[in-house]
């Protein structure tokens, strides 16, 4: 890797950091938003023109500010200046970065315990361009590092690794089903998403043409239909106050649906994910997002797919939104 970047020139308005191995993806949704891609190094995509947080970005640096500093203990300074808290995105320079690193007030990035909220802390980004000049941002769309977020698995009781997605999707939402509501899984087998409900007390309907895991139906809060997720209409579940989907489908088949329950219940939290397929294709989420009071993300742990919210008190303010 060279010692510098290349040039940014004109000042970023925000910086990226990619979903790993989703670049691509993400340099389609810049120019599908307008956006003016000034420079990118590595997972890093510097522009202009940002309206907010990107749904492919992992992370993004909302308030970013270049500064030239002649010593190490000069860019400790200015970091300390500003805030406590500082995670560093190595490009070059790795081991002055570094240098600089042990000279700020230590932090440690300890994976969650689900259910739990996310750090309230601002926590920001920096990196160094080249020996002598710094870019840093005191402001990021998200309170953990690069946008990951780690919890402490429970490697026994859930069906897949599903309920990782859906743990992440509810911290973030910063909110979550409980006791007295009622949840409906669209999609749900073999029962990740509502074991994860169960486990939070609530009531869980759940429909798909195959069976839950037995360890799902004994926590005896899951009633199961067999059945199309598709075919299912409002007035066959009552009232719900989380609608759910890790459904496989195309976007179009599942923005219809997206769009059946938040006309059927306006007022239920919903939470679906958009699973893709083929080259990167804004338009393939960005119809979500028309849906009203949308946001759309990806979530460390997604794969190809990006998850929607469509939550009461607005959603995650890590998410773009429309």
């Amino acid at each position: 890797m060279a010692d510098a970047l290349p040039t940014i020139g004109a000042p970023p308005d925000a910086v990226y950091v990619a979903a790993p191995g989703y670049a691509a993806d993400l340099e389609a949704e810049i120019v599908a938003r307008g956006e003016r891609l000034l420079a990118r190094h590595a997972d890093l995509f510097f522009v202009q023109g940002s309206p907010g947080p990107a749904a492919w970005a992992q992370n993004t640096w909302l308030r970013p500010e270049a500064l030239a500093v002649t010593s190490i203990g000069e860019a400790a300074r200015a970091l300390r200046a500003r805030q406590r808290n500082w995670h560093l995105h190595a490009l070059v320079q790795h081991r002055r970065a570094q240098l600089v690193v042990d000279k700020l007030p230590p932090i440690r990035f300890r994976p969650l315990s689900f259910p739990t909220d996310p750090p309230v802390a601002p926590l920001g980004a920096w990196t160094l361009l080249d020996r002598d000049h710094l870019l840093l941002s005191t402001e990021c769309s998200s309170p953990f590092p690069d946008g990951q977020v780690p919890f402490v698995e429970d490697r026994v009781q859930p069906p897949n690794r599903a309920y990782l997605k859906l743990w992440e999707a509810l911290t973030l939402a910063r909110g979550r089903p409980g006791p007295g509501t009622r949840c409906l899984d669209l999609g749900a087998a073999p029962g990740g998403w509502s074991w994860v409900c169960a486990s939070l007390g609530a009531e869980v309907v759940s429909i798909d043409r195959a069976a839950l895991a037995p360890q799902v139906l004994a926590t005896g809060r899951v009633a199961h239909r067999c059945g199309d997720a598709f075919g299912l209409g409002a007035e066959q579940v009552g009232e719900v106050q989380w609608i759910l989907s890790d459904l496989a489908a195309y976007p179009a088949r599942l923005l219809e649906l997206a769009r059946y329950w938040a006309d059927a219940r306006p007022k239920a939290n919903m939470i679906f994910t958009i699973k893709l397929q083929g080259p990167p294709d804004p338009e393939a989420y960005r119809a979500f997002l028309a849906i009203p009071g949308s946001r759309v993300m990806h979530l460390s742990h997604n794969k190809h797919e990006l998850t929607w919210f469509r939550l009461k008190d607005g959603g995650p303010s890590e998410a773009a939104c429309g």
